[in-house]
């Protein structure tokens, strides 16, 4: 008996040992490492390598020609080697924001071994690190600080039009326990998305915890719905298995009974059930990114009345209906059904029609057409333009942005 329990405790400090010699071995180095002038230094401990990269979305973009155009990736830095440790260091400091990077050895993609922070992107994880130099700017925005925090809950909720039974993630404000009722922001993913992706890749959750402490934002439920009709959930989470996620894969397999913008009301039929929600169209936003954007010019014109505040961030307008070109204005006159319901909905003078886009986005060309079509019909809207193009460094930007204008 005492010669089981030796060798139990053998086995248990072999163990120990192991984790503490992986906790360590992951600790030798320090990346990234933020440098007193501003700069930051990657480093990753690989000998046998014959190359090393690094690339992230603070490197210069690179262009690259794809089925909806010509868009801008994540550049990509040679890293250079000594004593086994390959490094790189940025030529300049980085501005106050939010950035994801990972390694490139050998031409295969990795993850920073000494960065436990990372997030997955669609089909593949990134290292995230933020930087911030003041309070009040986008890194300090993005960052957990201490202030009261909203709960951030992934709800399963029925959906009669699709038959099927899926998910989406609410985020309640810190006072949302005291009692009262509460504004709804209906927020929006894009393509290759899911329910994830704006509390992870958008940090929803600390921008409005952040915005709602310092008195610019209104608290608000905000509902983040999985915009793929026949995805119940985001990949690993619910019975289709686990499958691997493409982007656009949510267009393979069954077709789905209805559209995702056919199916809203089930999400908001939820909602207004089972939270404590002021009702009513000043009381009532919806907004999104890209494809969700989509989304979000499609259901507000689809249920006129009910949204007071509508967000198109980096929109593609008129998706899906064989006019995905630049000449949207033409389409949209050509299209009586769409023409029709875009005046029923301005018809209910939206106090808000927000549409924003970075000045390279590959959909900005569209979203000219759109508001060309939007100014022949005096349709009232604001514009908001960035720099950069289809990238979520310019959608957390839109939400920060569409948050203090909405429930005033």
């Amino acid at each position: 008996m005492k010669k089981i329990f030796f060798l139990l405790a053998m086995a248990a400090v072999a163990t120990v040992g192991f984790a503490q010699q992986a906790l360590f071995s992951g600790q030798q180095l320090k990346s990234p490492e933020i440098n007193a002038d501003g700069t930051v230094t990657f480093r990753l401990m690989a000998p046998k390598a014959v190359t090393v990269q690094v690339t992230g979305d603070f490197l210069p973009k690179q262009k690259m020609t794809t089925p909806f155009g010509e868009v801008e990736v994540d550049g990509v830095a040679d890293m250079k080697e000594e004593k086994g440790v390959w490094t790189f260091t940025t030529p300049q400091a980085l501005a106050p924001e939010l950035y994801s990077y990972k390694f490139r050895v050998n031409g295969m993609d990795m993850l920073d071994p000494a960065n436990v922070y990372r997030t997955r992107d669609i089909v593949s994880f990134v290292n995230i690190f933020i930087i911030t130099k003041q309070k009040g700017d986008c890194g300090d925005l993005y960052s957990v600080n201490n202030v009261p925090h909203g709960n951030v809950n992934r709800v399963w909720y029925d959906s009669p039009t699709l038959g099927t039974k899926r998910r989406m993630t609410i985020y309640t404000p810190p006072t949302y326990e005291e009692g009262g009722k509460y504004p709804v922001l209906y927020l929006l993913h894009g393509a290759g998305g899911d329910e994830e992706a704006w509390p992870a890749l958008g940090r929803q959750a600390q921008i409005l915890d952040n915005l709602i402490a310092e008195g610019k934002a209104k608290p608000m439920i905000v509902v983040m719905t999985n915009g793929n009709a026949n995805c119940d959930a985001a990949p690993g989470e619910w019975h289709a298995g686990m499958y691997a996620p493409s982007f656009m894969g949510h267009q393979q397999g069954a077709q789905p009974k209805a559209t995702t913008e056919e199916a809203y009301k089930d999400v908001m039929n939820y909602v207004e059930k089972h939270y404590r929600v002021l009702k009513g169209q000043k009381n009532t936003a919806i907004c999104g990114l890209s494809m969700g954007g989509y989304h979000s010019f499609a259901i507000s014109k689809l249920y006129p009345g009910k949204f007071d505040y509508i967000g198109l961030f980096s929109a593609a307008i008129h998706m899906g209906q064989g006019n995905q070109g630049n000449d949207i204005n033409a389409a949209l006159k050509a299209d009586a059904t769409v023409a029709a319901q875009l005046k029923a909905l301005f018809a209910t003078n939206p106090k808000l029609y927000w549409i924003a886009i970075g000045n390279t986005d590959f959909l900005y060309g569209q979203n000219v057409g759109y508001r060309k079509f939007l100014d022949e019909n005096n349709y009232k809207y604001e514009y908001f333009e960035t720099g950069e193009g289809h990238i979520w460094k310019n959608w957390r930007i839109y939400l920060t942005e569409f948050a203090q204008k909405i429930f005033k």
